[in-house]
């Protein structure tokens, strides 16, 4: 019997953009909005060059970044799931190429195509399940751990695939709140990161392998939670 052809593995990018009706592609500066917080939800994006934030304002005005979406990541899904108006702003952290799909068309899409509609599941639930460990994070880490944490994400480790362990260039204030701390605190830990070896920063940020080991083996240089915390 002759050998069954080797199944190609399914390219997200390759087929979106055969999608011939109510998809558009943009080129983004950095530190530009995608979309803002309260504007109408009528579409998915997804990122095919690029980083962005994911911004969240309270009533009382204040900030955090909720989340970081990269090269291959979608967002703006919350429109699926009946939500009329977007709950967060979505703004550049680089120059990016950035897809938008109408909310029909991804719908119709999710419908006729499986292979994508598996994917875009397998995904969701990934996102998932990133969220309820961020939750366990902010509930049980102190704020030094979730900063090794944040930086180990967007490093990559812990994903299919090697790390990409030089990360883009991003802001004290902009970790600061995706941790939930001060920048005068960020500032205090990495420069603790980068005399233990951890990481490289200066005007870029490398991440070396001995922080996931930190964290993983629970390292004493990194103070367990509640101690001394904000």
């Amino acid at each position: 019997m002759a050998k069954a052809r080797k199944k190609l593995p399914f390219d997200v990018q390759v087929f979106l953009s055969t999608v011939d009706s109510g998809r558009s592609v943009s080129n983004y500066g950095k530190d530009q909005k995608v979309f803002s917080q309260g504007d109408p939800g009528d579409a998915v994006f997804y990122i095919q060059e690029g980083k962005v934030k994911v911004c969240v304002v309270s009533e009382q005005g204040k900030e955090a970044v909720v989340a970081l979406h990269g090269n291959r990541d979608f967002f703006g899904e919350s429109c699926l799931n009946g939500h009329p108006l977007r709950m967060a702003t979505v703004v550049t952290m680089t120059e990016c190429v950035i897809m938008r799909l109408e909310k029909v068309t991804i719908v119709r899409v999710l419908h006729d195509e499986p292979k994508f509609s598996e994917m875009f599941m397998s995904y969701l639930l990934s996102r998932n399940s990133r969220v309820e460990e961020d939750l366990v994070d902010q509930l049980f880490n102190s704020s030094e751990k979730r900063l090794a944490r944040v930086l180990l994400l967007m490093a990559n480790f812990g994903k299919e695939g090697k790390p990409e362990p030089v990360i883009a260039k991003i802001s004290q204030e902009t970790l600061a709140e995706m941790v939930g701390t001060t920048r005068s605190r960020v500032s205090m830990f990495m420069n603790k990161f980068r005399k233990l070896g951890f990481i490289e920063y200066n005007g870029t940020l490398a991440v070396h392998n001995s922080l996931l080991n930190a964290v993983l083996h629970d390292n004493p240089h990194l103070r367990m939670s509640g101690e001394n915390d904000d």
